[in-house]
């Protein structure tokens, strides 16, 4: 079951339905993160955003708290239908770059029709990744904290650039369509949530 990420201000609130529904949770710090087991059998597991470690008290205001945004850190989503790369300070957009490009699709032809698409649309990618990893090595130039998404091979594709070599990727793991505006502004909220596992009895 994929994690549920919750924004910092929705936190609270969020346990306190935990324990509407499953019973009152008792609630203890295990490796890093907080844990909180349910009456009823049920249970989920917290972590803070941006791979931080939690080492404060078992209490789920003091989680939020420390749930705290970078002074500087980055997101980087590509696929193969584009690219966006963002620079943050603590939650400000300081700078961003959203690119499209269009990479063929598969085609049905076989033989050396197909054998030519495919080498087209290989190297279509190719050049949007080289494109994304120019970008991204001018915005995100000092940030060592980057939250990455859209399709991994994609992603690994850009980070493999040699001017990247210094970023440190950091989850969530953000599964998103063909990045616009609204799809990056969602990934920087999103990078920011507080990411729990839940398991139901």
């Amino acid at each position: 079951m994929p994690d549920v990420l919750v924004p910092v201000a929705r936190w609270e609130r969020w346990v306190d339905n935990f324990a509407a529904r499953h019973g009152d949770a008792t609630v203890t710090v295990v490796d890093g993160r907080v844990r909180g087991d349910a009456a009823d059998g049920s249970d989920f597991t917290a972590r803070l955003p941006f791979g931080a470690s939690y080492d404060g008290p078992p209490e789920v205001g003091a989680f939020a708290s420390a749930a705290r945004a970078p002074e500087r850190w980055g997101v980087l989503l590509v696929r193969k239908g584009g690219f966006a790369v963002a620079r943050l300070a603590g939650t400000q957009l300081v700078e961003h770059k959203i690119g499209q490009r269009h990479v063929q699709g598969r085609t049905k032809a076989g033989g050396q029709s197909q054998q030519r698409f495919a080498r087209r649309r290989d190297n279509q990618a190719r050049q949007a990744y080289e494109a994304a990893a120019d970008h991204a090595a001018r915005i995100l130039d000092g940030v060592r904290l980057v939250v990455t998404g859209g399709d991994h091979a994609a992603v690994d594709a850009v980070l493999d650039d040699p001017r990247l070599s210094a970023v440190t990727v950091v989850g969530p793991w953000l599964p998103v369509p063909d990045p616009r505006r609204a799809v990056l502004d969602r990934a920087v909220a999103d990078a920011q949530a507080v990411s729990v596992q839940v398991t139901n009895a």
